[in-house]
Order: structure tokens, then sequence, then C-alpha cells
């Protein structure tokens, strides 16, 4: 994958989107959803497109609230609906297209008083309260987001009565209800005019509601008393009202270096292919971060809805994968009111790093396909104390053993880096340190290969039996995988695994291409051979199948 000379840079005004021909999209453009980019569909985190591409439109959303509504019916689910936006411009609008057809289906809908955005774990963390304070009248959520996407996109998620991303099942149904009624010409979509929703709809005050409990999942009073100096640049984002009440809540140190929210995000700097992106584990986009390493103990990044981390200390932006390993280690030999049964929960495209902390602890590994979704039943139950994704998403329970959200939560891991600290005496690049002289030192990357619709479509479906290799980069071949060791779900694609190494390779659902992930203990030039033979083992599958 190519860097462009730009990347890392301020973006100039020819990299910014143009907000009211978007906006103008959004509500003009009708989609015809017998065509592949225009019709709903919800992947691992929702439904995302652009309104200029028609793939994100009023009557997308409008539909898909609809559906939202009458399978909440199926479901039993009599309880308010709390509903939360970020800061991209369809954001805005799309809350608005939302919040017409819900409160015209007679849901009470809770929102942020002045119309404020809201991010996804607080969304979580609300229907979680109220369902445990309620559990005859469950509510569920919807979140307005792209994630990190790029300033022009648009996004919607919902997540369920147990507070996590929807299930494949539920978003079958919800995308397919959508669907059919944008076909039929929006009948069957009820809708009132958003003056009229504006006064159904409840004040809700997300902030206070999650602040205040802060204190039950992360040690605020060590973090205070060591006097940690903490970076904060919301890059923009839905988190950005949170930081002044959690740092008078707790007496903390927290300096927001960069206030402003607009929804052409014009003060980012470029990402590694010359786009604005608010990815907070990418070194292009927290370049400003990263200017002010030296000035802070901790800085911290965070995308527009604040469900992905960014950790930087004196030696720079930490690898995703590195710190969930640290923030593993770290929590499960310091919260002693968890269960000696609680276990770690990581995706097949996640550091094995993690691997070995888990057993070097005695605890139990669920390895799961991407998606978080794959963790919110355990978490509910109370069998995973940890989990997270190589993408820099992560969520863990409170002090008490108890479920604290059921959804990626970029604040709890930006301020337990801050506690850390404050315990250890030790950054998250030096903990990490301590583990790789004890555990090995891995090298991961991922890169993207072509391949054509039906080739995408056979490392979906892939058998394992038909990668017939013995050996791997030199290696023996312990595990070929097609689905989760964790729970046996599908992975949509394959991951070979050696002793010292392994590869998965999954396809893009966006892009003409399939994506392949690999970590070597052995050092670079070992991981370069992992990634030659993968793509020769994955190129030899599509051959045996004619494609």
């Amino acid at each position: 994958m190519s860097t462009d000379p730009r990347a890392g840079m301020p973006a100039n005004a020819a990299d910014l989107v143009n907000v009211p021909r978007l906006m103008a999209a959004y509500y003009q453009l009708r989609p015809d959803v017998t065509k592949v980019g225009q019709k709903v569909a919800f992947g691992t985190s929702g439904h995302r497109g652009c309104a200029l591409d028609i793939g994100f439109n009023e009557r997308h959303i409008h539909a898909i609230c609809q559906a939202i509504a009458e399978y909440r019916r199926q479901q039993g689910l009599t309880g308010p609906l709390f509903l939360g936006m970020d800061t991209h411009a369809l954001s805005e609008a799309a809350w608005g297209s939302a919040l017409e057809v819900l409160t015209a289906n007679g849901i009470e809908v809770r929102i942020q008083p002045e119309r404020g955005y809201t991010p996804t774990p607080v969304i979580s963390h609300a229907i979680l309260n109220h369902n445990k304070a309620h559990p005859d009248t469950l509510a569920d959520g919807i979140v307005i987001t792209p994630s990190h996407n790029p300033p022009r996109d648009g996004g919607i998620k919902y997540n369920g009565a147990d507070g996590g991303p929807a299930s494949s099942e539920a978003t079958g149904w919800i995308q397919d209800r959508a669907n059919a009624l944008i076909a039929a010409d929006d009948n069957g979509i009820l809708t009132q005019p958003l003056t009229t929703a504006l006064t159904q709809a409840v004040p809700f005050d997300y902030i206070n509601h999650y602040v205040a409990e802060l204190g039950e999942v992360v040690n605020m009073a060590a973090i205070r008393d060591a006097g940690i100096r903490i970076g904060i640049d919301p890059l923009g984002g839905a988190g950005l009202a949170y930081w002044a009440p959690i740092a008078e809540r707790y007496g903390l140190d927290i300096t927001v270096v960069n206030p402003c929210q607009e929804p052409t995000f014009s003060f980012m700097t470029l990402d590694h292919d010359g786009k604005i992106r608010m990815d907070c584990s990418s070194p292009y986009s927290m370049a400003n971060l990263l200017a002010m390493k030296n000035d802070f103990d901790i800085a911290c990044g965070n995308d527009p809805d604040y469900d992905r981390h960014g950790i930087v200390d004196a030696d720079g932006l930490m690898n995703p994968n590195h710190y969930l390993a640290v923030c593993i280690h770290y929590l499960f030999t310091h919260r002693a009111d968890w269960s000696a049964d609680l276990a770690v929960g990581k995706t097949l495209v996640s550091s094995s790093m993690i691997d070995r902390v888990a057993d070097k602890l005695g605890r139990r590994l669920m390895e799961v396909p991407v998606g978080f979704k794959w963790y919110v039943k355990e978490l509910m139950d109370g069998q995973l104390g940890f989990v997270g994704e190589e993408s820099a998403g992560a969520s863990f329970l409170r002090m008490n053993g108890e479920v604290w959200s059921t959804d990626k939560d970029g604040f709890i891991p930006s301020l337990l880096a801050a506690e850390i600290l404050a315990v250890t005496g030790l950054t998250p690049h030096r903990y990490y340190a301590q583990l790789t002289a004890e555990l090995g030192q891995p090298v991961y990357r991922r890169v993207d290969a072509p391949a054509t619709p039906a080739q995408k479509q056979v490392l979906a479906q892939l058998d394992a039996e038909a990668i017939d290799a013995d050996t791997l980069a030199g290696d023996p071949i312990i595990a070929r995988l097609t689905r989760a060791p964790g729970n046996g779900a599908a992975i949509g694609g394959l991951k070979v695994v050696t002793e010292q190494g392994w590869f998965a390779a999954r396809p893009s659902g966006t892009e003409q291409v399939y994506k392949i992930y690999a970590e070597s203990f052995r050092g670079d030039t070992h991981l370069e051979t992992l990634i030659r033979e993968a793509q020769q083992l994955v190129g030899a599958t599509f051959a045996k199948a004619g494609v």
C-alpha cells in the first residue's frame, strides 16, 4: 500500500468536502435499490455510504428507522430508544430524519439536550443501565455515525437491548425490510415534521449519566494523585463535551488541545492515502497530537463516535495491537475483584502477543471473527473481562466485575493509559517492552491484494481443507481456520497458523481487493516471507476454483 506524499500534512481547501452540495444530495437524490451501491447494506458496523453516491440519503434513513421500529415491536421492546450522533455533516441530517420516523411510530426517543453529540459507548452504557433498572420495559439505541470515515460519509448502526452492535440476524432483517420499503416508494413509512418530533423527544443528560460512573471502571483517584498530565485531541468528535466534566468531577489534569468541531474537519492532517480520515490509530491522522507528545505524560485521540482510541506517550503513537496486550496484562493483574474465571476476547486478526499474555496469566482466550458483536453475549454474561480488536477498539468490565459497555468505548482505554502510568510508573510503550522481553517481539502488517468479485466469493466461502500446504514460511502449520475457535462462527476467509507466525485473508466488503493480515515473531524478513507465501496459497485456491 503506497503512502501519499502529503500524508501527515495539513489539509487544504481542495481536500474539503462541499457541505452544501453534500446536504443537497442527502435530501434530493433518491436511491434505486435495484443497484447494489444504493441498497441498504449492514456490514460489521452498520450501514454506511455517501449522499453524493446515493448511498446514504434521507430515504435510506427513513426506511431503516421504520424497519427498526417494526423490529423492536417484534422483539417486545417497549422502553425508550437512546438516539446519538457524531459530528459528520450527514449525521446531523440523518439524526433529524431518524427522529421524524421513530417518534411517528410512537417510540420514546431520548436525546441529548440542545441536539448535542453523543458517542457510541455512551449509548451502550445508557441502554445497559436502563435495562438493568427496568427489565420489563427494555430499551435499545441508534447511533448515527460512519466512525472514522472521511467527512463526506454517513452511517447508522443499531444497538439492541443488550447494548451492543446488533446481531447479523437483526441487521439482516432490518436491511431487507428497509430495502422493501424503499422499493415500495416509501409506502409503509410513518413520518412527521421534525418540529413536531423534537417536541416529542425526551431530553436525557447523557454526559452526566456517563461521566458520573467512570470512576467505577477506571481508577481516577490514582490518576489524580499521581498528577498525570493528559492531553486530549478529540479529532473533532462527539466526545469533546465530555472531557471538561471528567476533569472537573475527578480532579484530573486534562488539556483539550483542539476544541474545534466543524463538518469539513479542515483542522485534520491527511491520512496515508491523502484523504481526511479521523483514524486515531494512524500516525498521519494523529500528526498534530504527536507533535505535542512531550508536552504531556499521556496523550489520547479518538474517532468521531468515540469507539476507538489512540494512545501517545513520549515514544510516540502506540500500535493498537501492542496496547491491547498491555491493557490485558495490566487489568488482569490490577483488578482484585475480577473473577478468576474471566476470559480474554480477541479477534482472529489481532496480535498473537495477546495469546501469549493470556497464557502467561492463565486466562482462557476467546478468539472470534472480526466485529464487536461477537463479544456482546459473553460480556453480558460475565464471561469476558476484556475484549478488543486490532483496529483500536476495546471495552472492559467495571472494577467490581460488572458489565460497563457492550460496544467499543474510546474513553476508558484512553483513561486507562493514564492509570497504568500512575500505578506502575511505566508508559504504555515501556510496559509493552517488558512484555516483549519475556514473551517475544512480534511484527505485524496488513496489505491489500487485488481480487475479482468471483475470487472474493471463493475466499469468503473457503473450506479449510482447500489449503493442502504443510508449512508456512519454513514452519509447520498447526492450524487452518475458516471458523473462529472461540465461538465456531465463520470468519469469512482463512487463517493459517504456525508457532512463530500466522496470516489471515479476508475479502473486502467495499473494494475489489482481499486483505492479508500477517504477524511474525521472527522479524521483518520472516514477515515478508509469510505475506508472500500467503498470497501464493490464496492464489492457488483461486486457480483451483477456476477464478
